[in-house]
């Protein structure tokens, strides 16, 4: 089990997300057969910004970026199924949220879009970009890599992981205090700020648990390096100080070599929800990508 709960959180160090909204709610959006893919709430108007937290993470996460950032547009924070009480849909989970989102921007016509996301936010980002690159005119990546899986785990294989696995079935089976005690340790390596680490805990715990185990095994089968050549919108990737700066950069102009019209920084003193960590610098590194950079 401590095998076991050291990959995972190693895993989680490069995927999550934190709080609670409450404007211009709207609740429906992206069915997959029936089940929501995702709730939405905005705030505003104007022309869209997506909101995409990480996993296990509501679209909260995003309140005091949207209040600070100020852009006038209209801001839409997602919330994925299974998470922050939404009910589950079925697997694969991370493909059907991506088709979800993209089927929404289409059948609301949307267009000049700018993408926000963190962690797995920022591999959606990617992928929509990839998608519908007339439609994406800016993206923001915080935290988040093409493939986790090379960074934490090199040489493995994505067909080494898969839904029936001896781990899957273990943390399928762990109880909720266990459970609650892995969340804790994670959460711990997430955030330098100790009021948000329980937040942050809390949000794993409370997760529907077959989305959390199976979820997460979509995202370590996960390699969008291949379709980095598509996205065609200025890309701003912000990452983490944690563990190590020069290690970190280094794994982002790896991994993103193949996007064009990219621009890498490393935020200091910061570990993966480095919004939090790291506000006000992050505040003004996304108003001078978004507004003050044309």
């Amino acid at each position: 089990m401590r095998k076991l709960i050291r990959i995972i959180t190693l895993f989680v160090i490069t995927i999550s997300s934190t709080t609670s909204f409450g404007q211009n709610k709207e609740v429906t959006l992206g069915k997959t057969k029936e089940a929501k893919a995702f709730t939405v709430e905005t705030v505003g108007q104007g022309e869209p910004v997506l909101y995409l937290p990480g996993f296990a993470t509501p679209g909260s996460v995003w309140k005091e970026t949207v209040e600070n950032l100020k852009l006038e547009r209209k801001s839409y924070l997602f919330s994925y199924a299974g998470f922050n009480g939404n009910q589950p849909i079925e697997m694969p989970w991370y493909s059907n949220i991506k088709n979800a989102i993209i089927n929404y921007v289409k059948d609301n016509n949307m267009s000049n879009i700018t993408i926000v996301g963190h962690s797995m936010g920022g591999n959606l980002a990617v992928d929509i970009a990839a998608k519908l690159p007339s439609n994406v005119s800016k993206i923001i990546i915080v935290e988040a890599l093409p493939c986790m899986r090379e960074v934490m785990m090199p040489n493995v294989p994505a067909e080494n992981f898969y839904y029936e696995s001896p781990y899957n079935k273990q943390m399928l089976e762990m109880d909720a205090q266990q459970f609650k005690n892995m969340a804790t340790m994670m959460a711990a390596n997430m955030t330098l700020k100790e009021d948000k680490k329980e937040i942050i805990a809390n949000w794993i715990a409370e997760a529907d648990r077959k989305t959390w185990v199976y979820g997460y095994t979509d995202l370590l089968k996960l390699d969008l390096r291949n379709v980095l050549n598509k996205v065609r919108c200025k890309t701003l990737i912000i990452g983490a100080s944690f563990p190590d700066v020069k290690i970190a950069k280094q794994n982002y102009e790896k991994q993103y070599l193949n996007l064009p019209n990219k621009t890498i920084v490393i935020a200091t003193n910061s570990k993966h929800f480095l919004m939090l960590d790291q506000p006000e610098w992050f505040y003004k590194t996304a108003t001078d990508f978004l507004v003050n950079e044309k």
